[in-house]
């Protein structure tokens, strides 16, 4: 067809038409020089619109898209970061010079603990005492009695009773009945017999009850 205008002669025929429709596109210009010419000007003289006297231009590669170098950079910093690390470092390193202790010595030490909470313990524990103090007759004055036993008996940790009240005896005999709270450190015993030094003033000394607060 390089020679010829035409499919058969040189004019226009049905033959043309006929290849004409057997072309699903226009052929490649580069590849098909004389069958694009050839196309084209049978294109024309059928009245056929849209199509390019030109040849197709190639289409541009699409760029490719730039790396993402800081991206890079700072993960795989961040990761020689978490590379260097090392979170369970500084505790093994210190649980390795701590020295070890004995099942003994832990026994010892939960011993020696306990002992302290209760010693704190009891420090801070107060203790309520009732007594009842008996004496010779009835022409006693039990206030000034009272008095003399709160004033004369002092211990650290021990504080007497505000007030005391009287109880029957026997024959018109009144009892002190009267109170105090003591510390660990005090001792309901020694009270009692401080009191009954009191021999001329008191014949008895009873304690009745003890309740810890």
């Amino acid at each position: 067809m390089g020679s010829k205008s035409y499919v058969e002669g040189y004019q226009f025929s049905a033959a043309d038409s006929e290849v004409f429709a057997g072309f699903s596109g226009c052929p490649d210009v580069t590849k098909q020089p004389h069958a694009y010419r050839w196309y084209i000007h049978i294109a024309a003289l059928q009245g056929v619109r849209g199509l390019s006297l030109a040849p197709p231009a190639a289409a541009a590669p699409a760029p490719a898209p730039a790396p993402a170098a800081p991206a890079t950079e700072k993960k795989e910093t961040k990761k020689e970061d978490d590379d260097d690390f090392d979170v369970f470092g500084d505790e093994e390193e210190e649980a390795a010079e701590e020295p070890k202790e004995s099942r003994a010595e832990m026994l010892a030490r939960l011993k020696a603990e306990a002992e302290a909470r209760t010693a704190q313990k009891e420090a801070k524990q107060r203790t309520l005492v009732a007594i009842e103090v008996k004496p010779w007759s009835t022409e006693q004055d039990l206030t000034e009695l009272w008095k003399k036993i709160t004033t004369s008996i002092v211990q650290d940790g021990l504080k007497w009773g505000e007030g005391y009240h009287l109880a029957d005896v026997a024959f018109g005999i009144k009892k002190l009945c009267m109170t105090f709270t003591m510390g660990i450190n005090n001792s309901s015993d020694i009270v009692q017999e401080e009191i009954e030094a009191f021999q001329d003033e008191v014949q008895s000394v009873e304690i009745t009850s003890m309740n810890v607060l």
